[in-house]
């Protein structure tokens, strides 16, 4: 297996590259090569990922002699590693043969014909029995055709500093049962305890889908009102649950119950959480996922031996502690095979290799990832992989998924657009929400209706 350099992009880099040619993408018509494009995380001693591809490259080069698989990690923030999948796509000089696609962006790259639909290795596949029906969903687009096989899925909930809760007076066993409790005690968390910042939510369009996903969804899901509504199949405006999710948002960075505005909106706040605040004690509680923790394992970014003990997990309440009174999302990532690539069977018989029940095992343990195989899920291995596990596992039953649509990466940066302009004070909940439901009509060729 030959060595590779991360490729580095950023959006003005797409700009430039045109056609992307001689930029590491593409096999062209070498049957022999299999190219694996991922991203690669912008901490460069994040290695996990890239070591489980290597491990994984290693034994399918042993079991097919004379293939070589040339892994393209793509080291980019998560909306510049879209834009550079996407441009690679476009050209069958640039595709590569096999491409880690995230479930929010996957039907978009169907509609633009950039993904060959898998349907027909599925059905001689076994192993598709395995996986959860909501993780087939994710990968299926409004054709009723499977253009990915998931990996893992991930859930959401709030994350604190036991350490700093004892510090603060608070209880180590901290469960809120609605918005006003969370906002309560980061209240506190600012009396006690001046120096740290008490609650991270993430916002603004540098965070990008994890704004709107982790931060803004895991509110508005707490409310009576839905983004997309199933019924009418048409996208939601007006709704009191929006304005109320902005509110709460307005409320963290006005009251400066969060990190500051300008750390708050740069793109970096996504390693900072993890790598920093949460490892440092410069943050108590964090609106984040399920996978944190693989930043601070002996791979990780950050090791932090003591992350076991001084961590808690509490389920994100609804707002007013109505209806399951917790609330979760849940995502995750695929692979799927370009269309534009030449080697479409040798593509898929990587995947078959990435998701036998022991390595699919072993990429859950390693990146501490929710199992979406029902194997992989009763697997003692998995179970007892990492603290928090099975805490994070049971809120499946609870998570929502965002809407499969196409248009779906547009409505998330309407989102995030909304979610800046109150977070730095250019406009109020209402005024955004005005201009976000204008947007959405636009976006969605009037497929609106109003609550």
């Amino acid at each position: 297996m030959r060595p590779t350099a991360p490729l580095i992009f950023s959006l003005t880099a797409a700009v430039a590259l045109s056609t992307l040619t001689g930029c590491g993408g593409g096999s062209g018509n070498d049957k022999d090569t299999l190219e694996v494009a991922f991203p690669k995380d912008t901490n460069n001693k994040v290695t996990w990922r890239d070591d489980y591809i290597d491990d994984i490259a290693a034994k399918f080069e042993k079991a097919n002699p004379g293939k070589d698989v040339k892994p393209v990690p793509i080291q980019a923030t998560g909306n510049d590693y879209y834009t550079k999948i996407q441009q690679m796509m476009r050209s069958s000089k640039t595709a590569p043969d096999l491409v880690y696609e995230d479930t929010f962006l996957i039907n978009s790259d169907i509609k633009s014909g950039y993904l060959l639909p898998l349907d027909g290795y599925l059905k001689d596949w076994k192993d598709w029995d395995q996986f959860e029906e909501s993780a087939k969903k994710a990968a299926r687009a409004e054709d009723g055709k499977t253009y990915g096989v998931p990996d893992g899925t991930d859930t959401r909930g709030l994350w604190f500093n036991k350490k700093l809760f004892k510090k603060a007076g608070l209880p180590q066993d901290w469960q809120p049962r609605t918005w006003d409790e969370v906002l309560e005690t980061a209240r506190t968390l600012k009396r006690k305890l001046p120096d740290v910042i008490p609650l991270n939510v993430f916002t603004g369009k540098g965070a990008g889908e994890a704004a709107a996903m982790q931060g803004f969804e895991m509110l508005l899901y707490g409310t009576d009102d839905p983004l997309y509504d199933e019924g009418s199949r048409k996208w939601v405006t007006g709704s009191k649950g929006f304005r109320d999710s902005l509110e709460f948002v307005e409320t963290v960075y006005s009251e400066k119950l969060g990190p500051d505005v300008s750390d708050a909106l740069d793109a970096n706040i996504q390693t900072r959480v993890p790598t920093e605040y949460l490892p440092e004690g410069k943050l108590a509680i964090a609106l984040d996922g399920s996978w944190l923790s693989q930043q601070w394992i002996k791979t990780g970014g950050k090791p932090w031996p003591e992350w076991s003990t001084t961590m808690g997990r509490a389920a994100m309440p609804t707002q007013d502690g109505g209806g399951a009174g917790k609330v979760s999302m849940s995502g995750g990532w695929t692979w799927s095979i370009p269309k534009q690539s030449d080697n479409h069977d040798l593509a898929w018989k990587m995947i078959k290799t990435f998701q036998t029940q022991q390595n699919a095992t072993d990429f859950c343990v390693r990146g501490a990832q929710i199992a979406v195989r029902a194997d992989v899920a009763e697997d003692p291995q998995y179970q007892g992989s990492m603290p928090g596990i099975e805490f994070f596992t049971d809120l499946v039953e609870v998570s929502e998924y965002r809407p499969a649509l196409p248009v779906y990466p547009q409505v998330s940066a309407a989102l995030t657009e909304a979610m800046e302009q109150v977070t730095a004070g250019d406009a109020s909940p209402g005024e955004a929400a005005d201009r976000y439901d204008e947007e959405l009509e636009s976006l969605t060729d009037g497929a609106v209706t109003t609550r």
